[in-house]
């Protein structure tokens, strides 16, 4: 019982008619599957109240003649009313189900479920008879002789039953025969409880005055060892028992004048004492909630209270929905006049379908042809018969392409929004209009509602289906990702191969453990082009630094598809064979956790602290099933794969065991598997078994579910089947794991030391039936990576782009049609929001102020001096970049005849250049690189870029040439040291290198220069003319001149801002812009070609552009540099 239980609510019990008065309530129960209380009263009607305010749910007679009802049992399938002369089962919105009335029934008093989970119940009264009753039938199938009468039952291991002068009998639930008899009071038991092991009662001694007086102690029987137990003394005289639901050695006391007391069984002389506000009246009865959050309470007054925490009140851990009925809309008025339209008046309703119906029918005629992937395309060879290559197409021979559910499978789910030069366009044209940010957040309202009400009609919600990316002529940049995600995390994109990783990938940078081992790594003097830890560290950063902008994983993806293995183990969609995500993800967390592990060591000059994080330590032992003999080996695992125990029916009469999660943890950890192997002794491949002793656990719980049969599915769609949290012993070579109230009870009695793993995320196979293809999700509890533990979880979804946080009940619960985990991440929870950020300190900057590619013939830069030249926040940082293209835009016509792109060209980085900023050398480069690149590069983009083939061919090229890695671990040390960098158009280059820059960090002079009523920004060239005076990108693009182009046209910003001239003169460079229509004018009658870098995509453009270099013409066929110029 938390410290802020007090009383939540307190009503009136209604009375059983308008005018009549109010009577007590004879009988209370909660219900184990929904948020409701179910009262009776001496009238035989049963009431119904819903949630935490106690609102009035449902009202019904349960039996005809009048008396008290005595009990309320409560199923899956309705509510058993028991009276003292009929039983009566109805559904909980009060429709009757059965009614049994019997000559034999002349006293019932109480009633239990026996063995036979809750489709039996066993009823007993104050008379020579028992019933037992089948509950799916409303019929009785025996009657019992009893000498007893009995007027308490609950069930437990054995049906423990009261009697009226103080004994307990315990019937075997399965042969209803006693097994013991207990003598628990002297006279009569006026209250029991029986849960887990133990009973508990409370009652009367008969003094000698011939008067009852209450016992001042409880009674405790220890059913497992079949012995009473010492008993707990209650000087306020016990009235009332109840033991926890959850914590099975925890029971609550209560005396008719509302003294509360809750003791621990195992240690009596704690309790807590509480008193419940009953003025001028006692107490008659009251219940715990199967959560144990909650508790009812009536008293003589006829009142019910509503003791529990307000923060955790809850009847049920998963409550199901409730029914209610539905409010009864009244028609509108009608004005009726001679204008009225008399299609106002709504049609009435006809139960057969009219002739002037037309069925609601759409048929298909022909199929579009399947569509092939240009790369697909590119792998075929020609021969004189056709073309032929390898399938990687992710079909079958000769099966065919079902293209309809593929072509629908593009219009089922969220609407994308509008581009955002769409929205930009609407909100210049509505003049005056400050409410175009309101419209975008009602936009999201509105979908929101939408996806809400399709949620209900829908097996799949529509925030797990597939999210698509829809492009303009401006490219992805015009995707309105906000609208996806109003959270502080980022999403990742999906157009980018191999991204259905996106989902494993989140749950590992919300693994703190992962998160700060993979940043410490990278911040060492790594550059290897394989270290996948690395990619995941730069991954890791940019995803905290941009607080819900849009990243994307193209480097990580790109190592990936590089390492030699990855092809083998069929880790690459290209390579996809018919082979389901759920089981690619599963493999690629192996390989993922198996490389880092493998990269932590390469930089590691102490013990491997990811070895120790995430890999479980044990040795195996095998022995040949033909000579006996037996050999040990390492067993060391770092992604444990689930093995589930084989499904065994029930015996007769005997209750199905359930499997817990920590019961198949334990089993896959242990793993005793028959197998066959080679036999030392026996010099062949013989039978063998296999068993492992368990050293140590990882701090890092990464586990593949290894769902494949239809059983799985069924335990994970069991509500409550994975817990957010899990304990773990591993004692003499054995694990053991825990969860519930078996870990609450193993850590109050601290006699073993238990690991406490807390949960952090799952990637979801969601497989949706609406015509959508098959993907996964993220689904994780980002409050374990907080840097302050917060109050109560906060379950996030990541689908790819869309962040939307979830309840706890939404992410742990599971469906088996749809909705199953593949990839789970638990983290123990000590570990839990500490986030390292030392590495920040220990940053290796030594890259910096070295050359690590070919020297070049001739260098066009100079290093930075580490004596006299240290980057910090105070340092600005010239930055340009050049790009080439790996690939081609996919583009295709639509039904009504539009160019649509289906993938953007996309580009790589083929050069970076980084000039000085401030100081004595300003305007100096300190890095030029060229980048070797392992595409293939389908454009030069020389026009625009300046970069031929011989620039990055390491034999040919004369360039400082590094492979991608160096060139942006530099730009990111510089990131990490706090360094600003300054450029013009920088949005673009940061996303071709794939980081994110902190806005406080970036100087761009193509916002600087932007005077938002134009809707223009200004090219670099033409900013270069009219303020500077001078004319740059004659033939090509160079990234130096570009940068420090850049830069000059900060210090004249800073001089026109210093000198307070700077709005007229930027509404003199856009009126001078217009007269020249925004480029410099031309030259000898020719136009100078002039485009950003990298070019737009454009639908309906040119191809590829890889002109080559024309010489320098000679001074005289130019005019002087900024000639023409207003700043001239």
């Amino acid at each position: 019982m938390d410290g802020d239980w007090d009383q939540v609510a307190r009503i009136p019990f209604p009375p059983p008619g308008v005018r009549a008065m109010a009577t007590p309530v004879t009988t209370l129960a909660f219900d184990p599957h929904q948020e409701l209380l179910w009262t009776g009263n001496d009238y035989g009607r049963v009431m119904s109240f819903y949630g935490a305010e106690l609102q009035r749910y449902t009202s019904f007679k349960a039996c005809t003649t009048h008396g008290d009802l005595k009990q309320i049992l409560v199923n899956d399938k309705g509510v058993i009313v028991l009276g003292s002369r009929d039983i009566h089962m109805a559904s909980r919105r009060g429709p009757p189900i059965w009614h049994i009335q019997h000559e034999a029934m002349k006293d019932l008093q109480c009633m239990s479920f026996t063995s036979k989970s809750q489709t039996e119940i066993l009823v007993a009264g104050y008379q020579e008879k028992m019933f037992v009753i089948d509950v799916s039938k409303g019929e009785i199938t025996k009657e019992i002789s009893t000498a007893h009468s009995y007027k308490i039952m609950k069930k437990s291991r054995y049906i423990c039953a009261a009697t009226k002068d103080g004994l307990i009998d315990m019937i075997d639930p399965a042969t209803l025969s006693i097994v013991r008899s207990w003598k628990a009071h002297s006279a009569l038991i006026s209250d029991m409880d029986a849960q887990h092991d133990f009973i508990v009662t409370c009652g009367f001694s008969l003094r000698h005055t011939q008067s009852y007086v209450p016992d001042p102690f409880l009674n405790v029987f220890d059913i497992k060892r079949m012995t009473p137990m010492p008993p707990i003394p209650f000087p306020a005289g016990g009235a009332f028992v109840r033991m926890h639901p959850r914590m099975s050695t925890t029971s609550i006391i209560m005396s008719q004048t509302g003294q509360m007391h809750v003791v621990d069984l195992m240690n009596p002389h704690t309790s807590n004492v509480r008193q419940v506000n009953v003025v001028s009246s006692l107490v008659t009865m009251f219940e715990i909630a199967f959560s144990g959050e909650a508790i009812a309470i009536a008293d003589s007054a006829s009142q019910i209270h509503l003791w529990g925490s307000p923060s955790k009140m809850r009847f049920v851990d998963f409550a199901q929905p409730c029914e209610f009925a539905t409010a009864d809309v009244p028609l509108p008025a009608i004005e009726w006049t001679s204008e009225t339209p008399l299609n106002s008046i709504g049609m009435p309703h006809y139960r057969e379908v009219l002739l002037s119906a037309w069925p609601d029918m759409v048929s298909d005629v022909g199929a579009p042809p399947p569509t092939l992937d240009p790369q697909f395309l590119a792998t075929l060879k020609a021969t004189d018969f056709g073309l032929y290559g390898p399938n990687t197409r992710g079909l079958r021979r000769n099966q065919v392409e079902d293209t309809r559910k593929a072509d629908k499978a593009t219009v089922v789910g969220i609407q994308a929004p509008k581009f955002l030069s769409e929205k930009a366009r609407e909100s210049a044209k509505a003049a005056g209009n400050t409410t175009g940010f309101d419209d975008g957040v009602d936009d999201v309202a509105d979908t929101l509602a939408k996806l809400a009400e399709a949620d209900r009609k829908s097996d799949c919600p529509p925030m797990y289906r597939n999210v698509e990316i829809r492009y303009s002529k401006f490219g992805v940049d015009d995707f309105d990702f906000g609208f996806y995600n109003k959270t502080p995390y980022s999403g990742l994109e999906i157009h980018i191969a191999n991204s259905y990783a996106n989902s494993l990938l989140q749950v590992m940078h919300f693994t703190p453990l992962i998160r700060n081992l993979a940043l410490k790594h990278t911040a060492t003097s790594c550059i290897s082009e394989d270290c996948l830890l690395c990619e995941m560290g730069f991954l890791f950063d940019m995803l905290k630094k941009a607080e819900g902008s849009i990243c994307q994983a193209t480097n990580l993806l790109k190592t990936l598809s590089q390492q030699p293995q990855a092809a083998n183990l069929g880790l690459l969609e290209e390579d996809l064979n018919s082979a389901s995500l759920p089981a690619m993800l599963q493999r690629l967390a192996r390989f993922l956790l198996d490389r880092i592990v493998d990269n932590f060591r390469l930089q590691s000059t102490g013990p491997n602290l990811m070895q120790q994080a995430v890999q479980t330590s044990a040795t195996e032992f095998i022995r040949c099933m033909n000579c006996r003999s037996e050999y040990t080996r390492p067993g060391p695992c770092n992604v444990t794969e689930l093995i589930y125990p084989a499904a065994k029916p029930p015996l007769r009469n005997q209750k199905a065991t359930r499997v817990t999660f920590s019961q198949v943890l334990k089993l896959s950890v242990e793993r005793e598997l028959p197998s066959k192997g080679w036999c030392p002794q026996c010099q062949r491949y013989q039978p063998n078994a296999s068993r492992k002793t368990i050293t140590t656990a990882p701090a890092v719980f990464m586990i593949n579910t290894a769902i494949k049969t239809p059983e799985h599915r069924g335990l994970w769609a069991a509500p409550g089947f994975l817990p957010e949290e899990i304990g773990v012993i591993v004692d003499h070579g054995q694990f053991f794991c825990y969860e519930g109230e078996d870990l609450d009870l193993h850590l109050q009695r601290g006699i073993h030391n238990v690991t406490v793993y807390s949960l952090v995320g799952m990637a979801l196979d969601i497989e949706s039936t609406s015509g959508q293809k098959s993907h996964l999700v993220g689904m994780v509890n980002v409050a374990h990576s907080q840097p302050e533990p917060p109050k109560s979880s906060q379950w996030h979804l990541f689908n790819d782009f869309l962040v939307r946080p979830v309840s706890m009940n939404e992410a742990l619960s599971f469906d088996e049609n749809w909705k199953m985990p593949t990839v789970i991440s638990y983290q123990i929870r000590e570990a839990n929001n500490k986030m390292d950020t030392s590495w920040k300190e220990n940053i290796d900057t030594s890259l910096l102020y070295r050359d690590s590619g070919i020297t070049p013939i001739h260098k066009t830069y100079r290093t930075l001096d580490h004596t006299s030249e240290t980057p910090g926040p105070s340092t600005i940082v010239a930055l340009d970049t050049e790009f080439v293209a790996i690939r081609q835009p996919e583009i295709e016509m639509n039904s009504e005849g539009e160019r649509e792109t289906i993938r953007p060209k996309v580009y790589a980085l083929a050069r970076v250049s980084l000039v000085r900023g401030s100081g004595e050398n300003e305007g100096e480069p300190f890095v030029d690189d060229y980048i070797s690149i392992r595409e293939p590069i389908v454009d030069y983009l020389t026009a625009f870029s300046g970069i031929t083939a011989e620039d990055l061919n390491p034999r040919l090229s004369k360039h400082h040439l590094v492979p991608l890695k160096v060139a942006y671990k530099k730009i990111w040390i510089l990131v990490n040291l706090g360094c600003k960098f300054l450029g013009h158009g920088l949005k673009q280059d940061f996303r071709v290198m794939n980081i994110h820059i902190p806005r406080s960090q970036v100087i761009d002079t193509i916002q600087l220069y932007y005077l938002h009523t134009r809707l223009r920004k200004l090219s670099l060239a033409f900013l270069a003319w009219v303020v500077l005076r001078e004319n740059i990108q004659k033939e090509t693009h160079d990234s130096i001149e570009d940068s420090r182009t850049a830069l000059r046209l900060y210090r004249k910003y800073q001089g026109f801002l210093g000198a307070g001239v700077w709005e007229q003169t930027l509404h003199d460079i856009y009126n001078t812009g217009k007269d020249v229509g925004f480029r410099p004018p031309k030259r000898d009658g020719e136009d100078i070609r002039r485009t950003e870098t990298p070019p737009l995509p454009i639908e309906g453009g040119p191809g590829p552009t890889t002109p080559a270099r024309r010489p320098p013409v000679s001074g005289g066929a130019f005019l002087t540099p900024g000639r023409g110029s207003p700043f001239s």
